[in-house]
């Protein structure tokens, strides 16, 4: 008798196998913003899995006792710190802790970012300034104290972006992340080019629909008016949040040393597709069930 098979791409690998060999990050730091919750913490959970030391960096100190409590039990040693990345001193007093307790950190993950949904008529100057402020700014802040200081000491190192893919398309609803996602984009074929010479690899990883219990209200709420989200991608699923970390700890791994200026998109196919018959237009203040605009 045969099987049918079942539509869509298959299901992962269970939480707790890994994608590459056991230990393959032994004896090295890996540090991650926003790595509190969500993603970042899913992504840091990969690396804890095959041996890191992690740094785990977040704005909000209250999601940080909880990350260090749930990463620490996958084996590896775990250093929290509240970092605001928007501030380069800050910054460096994070990784000064960093080298203190581990070393200097191998490994960045840029994860830290800011973003909601708004009509770009309704958006203020503040909100737009803050969510530039720390989704472009802030990753580069970070990315040049790690590259300084692996340039200072003749280390090779390797930073993974966490990006989005409506910086190629761009994010109706979502100027502003939209606009800072393109420029993080840039930044790793920019850094890429630059520090390759240095030994210091820079690519980007683009998570698809992913959805975890950290996701914010306003996110989860669009989420919850499409009950179909499974239907409504190519690979007839979501994405597990443990795919994204397999991803990055495979770029960031010394398999893939010569992969650097890439940006890798992790969504199914979900970005690419596209209609046959190009659908009615439904003004975004409507999708986000706002009124008429008055100025």
């Amino acid at each position: 008798m045969t099987e049918t098979p079942t539509p869509g791409l298959p299901t992962p690998p269970p939480t707790g196998t890994s994608a590459l060999p056991p230990g393959t990050y032994d004896g090295t730091v890996v540090l991650v913003t926003g790595g509190g919750t969500g993603l970042g913490k899913a992504i840091a959970a990969e690396f804890a899995r095959l041996g890191a030391d992690l740094v785990i960096a977040s704005r909000k100190t209250e999601h940080l006792e909880a990350a260090e409590e749930e990463l620490s039990a996958l084996g590896g040693r775990v250093l929290t710190a509240a970092c605001d990345i928007r501030v380069p001193d800050r910054i460096a007093e994070v990784f000064d802790l960093a080298e203190d307790a581990f070393g200097l950190p191998h490994v960045l993950v840029n994860n830290a970012a800011a973003n909601f949904p708004v009509p770009a008529e309704d958006m203020s100057p503040n909100a737009w300034r803050t969510v530039v402020d720390i989704t472009l700014n802030g990753t580069y802040f970070m990315a040049r104290e790690f590259g300084r200081r692996h340039l200072a000491a003749e280390a090779p190192g390797s930073i993974v972006n966490i990006g989005a893919s409506y910086a190629w398309t761009g994010g109706p609803g979502y100027a502003h992340s939209a606009a800072a996602k393109a420029g993080v984009k840039n930044l790793v074929e920019s850094l890429a080019v630059e520090w390759g010479p240095y030994g210091i690899q820079v690519n980007g990883l683009v998570p698809g629909l992913m959805p975890h219990e950290d996701m914010t209200a306003d996110i989860r709420a669009n989420l919850d008016r499409v009950r179909t989200a499974d239907a409504r991608q190519p690979a007839l699923r979501v994405g597990r949040p443990r795919e994204l970390g397999w991803a990055a700890t495979f770029l960031a791994s010394p398999y893939a040393r010569f992969i650097s200026g890439h940006t890798l998109v992790v969504d199914g196919a979900n970005w690419q597709r596209r209609d046959l018959a190009t659908p009615e237009v439904m003004p975004i203040r409507e999708q986000l069930g706002r009124g008429p605009f008055i100025p």
